[in-house]
């Protein structure tokens, strides 16, 4: 049988050097499944496009110029986009990471990696995971044996154990694996975890995880 077609993934790609932009978009519309409808060099031309087309993800470059990322992020949910945005950054603080995923992001990438590792989380991201650095996530988090502590009243041990997995991007049978579970039994958690927290993604389970305990991490 031949293969199913796969959806096309529409793209922004937001970045204040054009020769950055000009490049990603060249090798990410050389994958079938990825269009990268427009690059921008600014918040005001992307918030163009993101009110004007259907687009289901945003490359987002954190540093500007004259704005950031988060002014971006703020101003594209106030337009009323309601698609991915994975931030693309070659370097960013632990104050600003977490204030990026507290505002939603799918992820955070940097550039130092390959064009092909950006490629997989844009197809991660698009399948509802998340993209984070480990290292960056970790400062940003206040570090993996705080959390733990200071979730312990709230979550139990195996809520931990999977939500662990979600802050390092893993899917439901990555995380069972780890875990010596069954892929049914990580949903079923998850599903604790969204009932618990109030949301219904993973990137806003991130979210909430930092807003709970953000005083550890200022």
């Amino acid at each position: 049988m031949p293969e199913a077609h796969k959806p096309t993934i529409c793209i922004v790609v937001l970045d204040d050097h054009a020769l950055f932009r000009e490049s990603i978009a060249r090798l990410l519309n050389a994958e079938p499944e990825f269009e990268v409808v427009a690059t921008c060099g600014s918040v005001k031309e992307a918030l163009a496009i993101v009110g004007q087309k259907s687009i289901d993800i945003v490359l987002l470059d954190f540093d500007l110029g004259q704005s950031d990322g988060a002014q971006f992020v703020r101003l594209a949910r106030e337009h009323g986009y309601t698609g991915k945005v994975l931030v693309v950054t070659a370097g960013i603080e632990k104050d600003e990471a977490g204030e990026l995923i507290r505002s939603g992001v799918s992820g955070i990438f940097t550039k130092h990696n390959s064009a092909a590792l950006l490629a997989e989380g844009i197809r991660d991201v698009m399948a509802g995971k998340v993209w984070f650095d480990q290292e960056l996530l970790q400062e940003a988090m206040g570090g993996a044996k705080a959390r733990s502590e200071n979730q312990a009243g709230r979550f139990t041990e195996r809520e931990r154990l999977v939500l662990s997995g979600v802050f390092e991007g893993l899917a439901n049978k990555e995380i069972a694996e780890r875990i010596s579970v069954s892929e049914s039994s990580v949903k079923a958690t998850l599903q604790q975890l969204f009932s618990k927290t109030g949301v219904r993604t993973r990137s806003q389970l991130v979210r909430v995880a930092l807003e709970q305990y953000k005083n550890e991490f200022q």
